[in-house]
């Protein structure tokens, strides 16, 4: 179980509050580049951190993301003009670039000391990857702009998605690193002993502490004098990493219904304390092997996340809490451990199920939950770090840039350090 003081600095991710502050440190997925095709195109309303901004591509096709009311009289910048690399305020008239500087002030006689002294809070993005970043904490603190291995892997080697999450980002997170629980929420293939994790329930784990966060290792038996091993990555403060390279089963069932070999995770960004964005990535494993628009729409279909799946029009699920995820009972009595539809809406489902933000002072933990229990401890110290004024663990790009998860099949008694030596190392 967690003290509730310190779960309480965990999940609270405002301005001022522990967490806040540690995730301020860190570049963050404000959106995806998708939501801003058009150069002066419509802003798009952002929430982050518990802050109301407004993104925009401006006429020089950079990302602005500023404060989504005017400093003037605090009107709506959603409402605001694109035009000539800035928004312009409807209300009346001031304009803003995408540093925050005020440009223009029509409703104000010409030249007054005014516009000099008005400034719009703005948050500097970097955009790669698929995604508009942003770092919202001090400028003299701020890091390199992060560099991980699928951010570089060309459009036409991977993916990525999001989807909106309606609980705090801890409990969304920790669901992602926990391996045990693929056995029961993901069990698909309920009954068929040979699957890999239907076989062996009750994975080893070893959790090894790295510049960036940690690595774990998963063990399980897989039969015929065998073990599956996976290496996950736990990366600071919101991101897990893992292979998938591997079919699931010897009769065919797979997590990825296509057998594209590949490495995937997710980015959990808080929206607020009780919301979140799941940002869910994925790249070929080298450069023989490319994604066509069918292949990601079948892996999103598995996963929950498809264009049938999806509210028109938004990141939001169909299956959600409001209708139950559309459990099926009879499917659940005799085909998939839950009756759920798509891995993800699995996993919302009972991250979701747990309240908005879970009481971790009423848990009873065991030796599955020991990935976990890292995070957890590796968080809390990153806070006091921040709190002392030091640097957050796995901030620089330089910690994670040539991460990479693996997962095998391997000899019972093969050592997978040496197997998977030069397979846990970035390729592109």
């Amino acid at each position: 179980m967690l003290k509730h003081e310190d779960n309480e600095r965990l999940v609270r991710v405002g301005r001022g509050q522990p967490a806040g502050e540690l995730f301020r440190r860190y570049w963050i997925p404000a959106c995806l580049s998708e939501e801003l095709q058009e150069r002066d195109g419509a802003p798009l309303r952002v929430r982050l951190l518990g802050e109301d901004l407004v993104a925009y591509r401006d006429t020089e096709g950079a990302v602005g993301l500023v404060d989504a009311y005017c400093p003037h009289r605090r009107a709506s910048m959603f409402f605001g003009r694109n035009e000539e690399c800035g928004l312009r305020c409807v209300y009346h008239g001031w304009k803003f670039d995408r540093h925050g500087n005020c440009t223009d002030m029509p409703s104000e006689p010409a030249g007054t000391p005014l516009q000099g002294r008005v400034k719009m809070l703005a948050y500097p993005t970097h955009e790669a990857g698929g995604v508009v970043w942003t770092y919202m904490g001090p400028k003299e603190k701020m890091p390199a702009p992060p560099d991980y291995e699928w951010m570089r892997a060309p459009a036409t080697h991977g993916y990525i998605s999001k989807t909106y999450e309606e609980c705090n980002y801890l409990q969304a997170l920790e669901g992602g690193l926990d391996t045990a629980h693929s056995s029961f929420a993901h069990n698909i293939m309920i009954g068929k002993k040979q699957a890999f994790r239907n076989a062996d329930t009750a994975p080893r784990l070893d959790v090894e502490t790295t510049d960036y966060g940690y690595r774990y290792i998963s063990t399980r038996n897989a039969g015929d004098n065998q073990k599956y091993i996976r290496v996950y990555h736990f990366v600071m403060p919101f991101q897990q990493m893992r292979g998938a390279a591997v079919k699931w089963s010897k009769d065919g069932g797979a997590d990825d219904p296509h057998g594209i070999p590949k490495i995937d995770g997710h980015i959990w960004a808080p929206i607020d304390d009780e919301h979140t964005w799941v940002y869910n990535w994925s790249c070929a494993v080298d450069a023989s092997v490319r994604y066509t628009a069918d292949d990601f729409e079948r892996w999103e279909g598995f996963a929950g996340r498809g264009k049938d799946d999806t509210i028109p029009g938004t990141y939001r699920q169909i299956r959600n809490k409001s209708n139950d995820y559309m459990v099926d009972r009879a499917v659940q009595k005799t085909q998939t451990y839950t009756g759920i539809k798509g891995v993800n809406t699995q996993d919302f489902a009972l991250q979701e199920s747990m309240g908005p933000i879970v009481d971790r002072s009423q848990e009873f933990l065991g030796g599955s939950d020991k990935a976990i229990i890292t995070m957890r401890r590796m968080m809390l110290e990153a806070m006091r770090q921040v709190e002392a004024g030091a640097p957050p663990p796995g901030a620089e790009p330089s910690t994670h840039r040539l991460v990479r998860p693996y997962d095998a099949v391997i000899p019972a008694d093969a050592d997978w350090r040496e197997a998977f030596r030069d397979l846990l190392l970035a390729k592109w």
